[in-house]
This record gives C-alpha cells, sequence and structure tokens, in this order.
C-alpha cells in the first residue's frame, strides 16, 4: 500500500520520527521558558547531580523498551505510545486486546494499523475523561473519596491486567509459569518494587520471558 509514492510502513516511520522529535523538543522548551517567564533557573551543579542520578536508569529503561515494546505493539503503535505515554497499564493492553480480537499479529501490517488505531482511540477516550473528570472534579470528590469506592480504585489495574493474563495463560500454559513466579517473587520478596516500577518490570518481564520461551523450545517443550 502506496500513499505519496510511500509505502505505508515508510509513512508511519517517517511521521511517527517527526512527532518523535516535535514531541521531545516540547518536553526541553517547556521547563526553559517557565524559567524564563519566571525568571527562575535551577542550580546548575544540583540539577547535574539529580540528572546523572537518574538518567542511567531511564537510558536503560528506554532501550530495552524499544526492544519489548514494538513487537507488541507494532511500529506505528509504539511511535503513537511513546508520544502519548502510559504504555504498560493503559495502551499495550488496549492495542493487544484488539488485535487478540481481529486475529492478527502485530508484525503483520493490519496488526499495525489495528494496534495504531486502538492505541490512538485509547489516547482520545482518555483525554476526553480527563476533560470531564477536570470539569466534575468538585463535585465528585466527595464520592470519589468515600471510603466504600476506595477499594475498587485500588483494584483497577489488577483487574485490566487480570483479564487479559487469562487470555494469554491460557493460550501459553507452560510458557506463563516462569514469568509468574518471577514476578509473584520479585514482588514479595523486594519490598521496595511497587506500584511506580511496573514501567520498568514490564521490559524485564518480557526479556525474562523471551528467553525462558528460547529454553524451552531447544528442550523441545514449546
Amino acid at each position: 500500500m502506496k500513499k505519496n509514492n510511500l509505502t505505508y510502513m515508510e509513512s508511519v516511520h517517517r511521521n511517527g520520527r517527526i512527532w518523535g522529535i516535535i514531541v521531545g523538543a516540547v518536553l526541553i522548551c517547556f521547563p526553559i521558558l517557565l524559567s524564563l517567564i519566571f525568571g527562575i533557573s535551577p542550580r546548575m551543579d544540583i540539577l547535574l547531580k539529580g540528572v546523572l542520578a537518574t538518567a542511567p536508569m531511564y537510558w536503560a529503561v528506554g532501550i530495552v523498551e524499544i526492544f519489548t515494546y514494538v513487537p507488541m505493539l507494532g511500529a506505528g503503535g509504539t511511535y503513537l505510545s511513546f508520544v502519548t505515554g502510559n504504555i504498560s497499564n493503559l495502551k499495550l493492553p488496549c492495542a493487544i486486546d484488539a488485535m487478540e480480537r481481529a486475529g492478527v499479529k502485530a508484525s503483520d501490517e493490519e496488526g499495525e494499523v489495528i494496534s495504531t488505531i486502538a492505541i490512538a482511540v485509547s489516547s482520545i477516550v482518555t483525554t476526553l475523561i480527563i476533560v470531564v473528570g477536570v470539569i466534575c472534579i468538585v463535585p465528585l470528590t466527595p464520592v470519589l473519596e468515600s471510603p466504600i469506592l476506595e477499594p475498587a480504585f485500588d483494584m483497577i489495574l489488577p483487574a485490566l491486567f487480570g483479564g487479559l493474563a487469562v487470555v494469554f495463560i491460557s493460550k501459553n500454559l507452560k510458557l506463563s509459569i516462569a514469568p509468574i513466579l518471577l514476578m509473584l517473587v520479585l514482588f514479595i520478596f523486594v519490598p521496595a518494587l511497587n506500584a511506580s516500577t511496573v514501567g520498568i518490570m514490564v521490559p524485564v518481564g518480557v526479556l525474562f520471558t523471551v528467553a525462558v520461551a528460547r529454553i524451552l523450545y531447544k528442550k523441545g517443550i514449546l
């Protein structure tokens, strides 16, 4: 499929790179503009200490996520997810569920299209929900802070991933045992791991699962 003498995948990579650069520039310019507007800038020695302490981790995660998410989301879905964010707990489940229902894979052009559409729709829906939430936050605050509803809000993500897990575990029972045990051991016996580390642990779990799958395949178990 060609458009303007470009194949679909060529246009995906072209547009993905353009918007990635634009978003990166906007993110970098925002704190610079705030500093210029308010006439305040951080001390460079403190800023560099913070960057040196945190940047290496995000560099590593960023590199790992590229190799992790592209096979699952496709190129278009990955570009769009990296621009809009919130991948592991929103974009990834939406894309996987959409491709599963359509019976396609991210490696196919049809899967590329389905994944990109699913992620785009989830981004639009999220934005609309945020707009409604901002408008209704004051009248809804007493309801949202109700002790009766609090346990339900705490279980939204586990319920979402639990529903997806049932489908994929039932299809790959032998392969699923090792990553499930790994994550259970890590989150039970390493107290530092919590909900904020999900973005890091998803790529770790994927790489571990790929390694286990290769071992099981070599042994003839899969």
